[in-house]
Order: C-alpha cells, then sequence, then structure tokens
C-alpha cells in the first residue's frame, strides 16, 4: 500500500472546499459579489481535482521529481559528470579568448573575414593569397581644417545637406 493511499483524500477535499466557501461567503458580505464569487472558484477547486483524479496524478509527478532529485543530490557520478562539464565550458570560454587574441596580433594561420568571423580553412588561404596581391592603400589624409567661420561637419556633405534644411526652417 503506498502513502498515496494512506492519505483520506476525500474527506480532505471536501474539508478544504467546505471552509473556502465559509471564506467566500464572509469575503462576499465585506468586498462584495465579485469577490466572493472569485473566492467561491478557488474554493471548489480542491473537491474537482479529487473527483477527476488530478490530485493522484500530481502525487506521482511529485514522487518523480522527488526520486529524481535525490538521485541527482547524492550520486558522486552525477556530480562528477557536472564537474566535467563545467571544465569544458571553462576551457571553452579560455580558449575562445586566447584564439582572438591571437588573431589580433596576426599569428593566427586561420584568416578573418572583414566581418571578423573565422573563415574556414579553404576560404583562409584565398583570403590570404588576395590580401597579398592587394596593393597597400596609402594612409588617409587628416582632413583639413576648416576656417574660424565654419565647424569641422560643414565640410562633410551629409552634414552640409542636414544644415542647410535646418537654416531654411530658421534652425541654427
Amino acid at each position: 500500500m503506498s502513502t498515496y493511499d494512506k492519505i483520506a483524500w476525500l474527506p480532505l477535499c471536501g474539508g478544504l472546499t467546505g471552509l473556502g466557501l465559509v471564506l467566500s461567503y464572509l469575503a462576499m458580505r465585506r468586498r462584495g459579489l465579485g469577490t466572493g464569487l472569485r473566492w467561491a472558484a478557488w474554493s471548489l477547486l480542491p473537491l474537482a481535482a479529487y473527483l477527476t483524479g488530478a490530485i493522484q496524478m500530481f502525487w506521482k509527478m511529485g514522487v518523480a521529481i522527488g526520486d529524481f532529485a535525490k538521485g541527482f543530490v547524492f550520486s558522486a557520478e552525477v556530480w562528477a559528470g557536472i564537474a566535467i562539464a563545467g571544465l569544458s565550458a571553462v576551457l571553452f570560454v579560455v580558449s575562445g579568448r586566447m584564439r582572438r587574441r591571437r588573431v589580433k596580433q596576426g599569428k593566427d594561420k586561420q584568416a578573418v573575414g572583414a566581418t571578423g568571423r573565422e573563415l574556414a580553412p579553404r576560404t583562409a588561404a584565398v583570403a590570404t593569397t588576395a590580401t597579398a596581391k592587394a596593393p597597400a592603400k596609402a594612409p588617409a589624409k587628416a582632413p583639413a581644417k576648416a576656417p574660424k567661420g565654419k565647424s569641422a561637419a560643414a565640410d562633410d556633405d551629409d552634414l552640409g545637406d542636414i544644415e542647410d534644411i535646418l537654416r531654411r526652417h530658421g534652425i541654427t
């Protein structure tokens, strides 16, 4: 005989429903019909759960979760697996940072695309030969200083257009 069968569920659920209905009547008198009806709805749930067999289902689910947790917490094998998974995660993070550092320093054999993502080995060879054949770009010239009356932003075409629009609307 299981523990579930040792509990008198009908009197327990019936008692909870009766107590809830009495409290819902008191709530209805103090706070109004809406509150009383809501309490009555909650009060009917224990009896409904018993009559539909939901209490037994919840009991079985609770026992299964408890057995799983008991086997999980008290198992040295499970804790060894968790430790190894944690070590693996740490190694992934450390190796990723080390590879990123090597790529920034230009020591990594694998090429990095324009987006910063690593390319496949075949693509890496093509990328390295393409960059070797490409002529070196001349360093960009520093922007010329704007006259005293104008700002450096006025030299930029996009900002100049915006300034013209603002000037037309009287905003300076």
